[in-house]
């Protein structure tokens, strides 16, 4: 795997490089992530902020967590893509839309978060740790102790 990674919209009107080691990639089934990705879960590749570059325009808009604190929301304003979230918690970190990755060949989540939520039909591995909510860190299970 590549020590800088590229992804962009689905238009290609906002491209980003990420530099530096891949950080932790994780599923989650809570119902807002259901919604912006109009499927079962979303997939949120951990990032430090200021290893990625981003190119393009941008809009966003900003909503509440489960846990008490604000999320802002990032995405193509011409193909709507979502590209990645910063959360009012960790603002040095932001979680890129793991899909919106260039070359997803390599993903594997470590684990996934809010399974109290997750679609019924969806079967998990047993192997694969999975939360009811978030883990009580979360910023330190998204980055690895970091």
């Amino acid at each position: 795997m590549a020590e800088t990674m590229t992804g962009g919209c689905q238009c290609g009107q906002v491209r980003y490089v990420i530099a530096g080691r891949p950080r932790t990639v994780y599923c989650c089934h809570c119902r807002e992530c259901q919604k912006q990705s109009a499927s079962a879960f979303g997939m949120s590749l951990a990032v430090r902020f200021g290893d990625v570059t981003f190119s393009g325009r941008f809009a966003s808009w900003e909503r509440p967590t489960d846990i008490g604190t604000r999320t802002r929301c990032y995405f193509c304003p011409d193909c709507g893509s979502r590209v990645y979230h910063r959360g009012s918690a960790s603002p040095d970190r932001a979680t890129i839309k793991a899909g919106s990755l260039d070359d997803t060949s390599w993903i594997v989540p470590v684990g996934h978060i809010w399974v109290s939520r997750k679609q019924a039909w969806v079967v998990l591995d047993p192997a694969v740790p999975a939360h009811p909510t978030q883990p009580d860190d979360l910023d330190a299970w998204r980055h690895g102790g970091e």
